[in-house]
């Protein structure tokens, strides 16, 4: 039983396989087609459209609708909406060839694919940069999961906090915290910030995976093997199925999180 179980996966992911069957599911996903409309959107003859076609509906992936036309079948669209997700880790092989998710639940890996539609930003100047425009293009919120202060953005986040941007951050316990931290908090009154509910916060024991985003744009960056985030590489996005994941993750960790304990951070580097 187990062997033909496992000949079943091995016949669905050969069909996956075919260029033009892949592109053939993928046009699909958004409309139905005539055999006719679907070879000339794929640039092929009928008779390639059809042969595959009938690889397809023997799969159970695709059927005919009440007019002929052809449809996914509620399986096939089961299947295609799980196709982003090994297109995000394929495109990114290298990447999380050392890399890994930390302690990503389950629910979110089976999720990655929302993360497709995105832009891979690299070297540290770029990456703050990207995530200054994002502080200055929020006007509702700012959310973050950071391992390292960003301290050369302070000034920036704040001025968006006084324009009535509220700003919500999860600390772990030992992030990197730059030298002129305290220094700088203290000049832009940031406890009457958080006195006022312009500024939450929490802490973790640790974090892994470090996301900023606001209503709009988001950037995360995920660990390196040796457990740390990687902050030299990041993925952002504008899209809305980017942005959904982003939102479900900080909820989750910050319902995880606990009271933040300034006391409990190292001493400044």
């Amino acid at each position: 039983m187990h062997g033909e179980r496992e000949e079943e996966v091995n016949s669905l992911f050969f069909e996956l396989a075919g260029d033009l069957r892949y592109s053939t599911l993928m046009k699909l996903r958004n409309r139905s087609y005539r055999l006719s409309q679907l070879a000339e959107a794929l640039n092929v003859t009928m008779q390639e459209t059809h042969r595959n076609i009938s690889r397809l509906v023997s799969s159970n992936l695709v059927t005919k609708g009440l007019e002929g036309e052809l449809i996914l079948t509620p399986y096939g669209e089961s299947i295609v909406s799980l196709i982003p997700s090994y297109a995000f880790m394929f495109r990114n092989r290298e990447y999380f060839n050392d890399h890994s998710f930390g302690d990503l639940p389950l629910k979110f890996i089976l999720r990655i694919g929302s993360l497709a539609e995105c832009e891979v930003v690299n070297g540290v100047m770029a990456i703050l940069q990207r995530w200054k425009y994002i502080f200055l293009n929020s006007n509702k919120y700012i959310k973050e999961i950071i391992s390292e202060v960003p301290v050369d953005l302070i000034e920036t986040l704040s001025s968006r906090i006084r324009s009535g941007v509220k700003f919500s951050y999860i600390f772990p316990r030992d992030p990197v915290v730059p030298k002129g931290r305290s220094e700088i908090l203290e000049r832009i009154g940031w406890r009457s910030l958080i006195s006022k509910g312009m500024v939450e916060r929490r802490m973790l024991d640790s974090v892994k995976l470090v996301m900023i985003f606001n209503e709009r744009h988001s950037c995360v960056a995920f660990p390196s093997l040796k457990g740390r985030p990687d902050l030299n590489i990041v993925y952002y996005s504008d899209s809305n199925a980017f942005h959904e994941w982003c939102e479900d993750y900080f909820t989750y960790q910050w319902n995880r999180a606990g009271v933040f304990d300034e006391s409990k951070l190292p001493h400044e580097i």
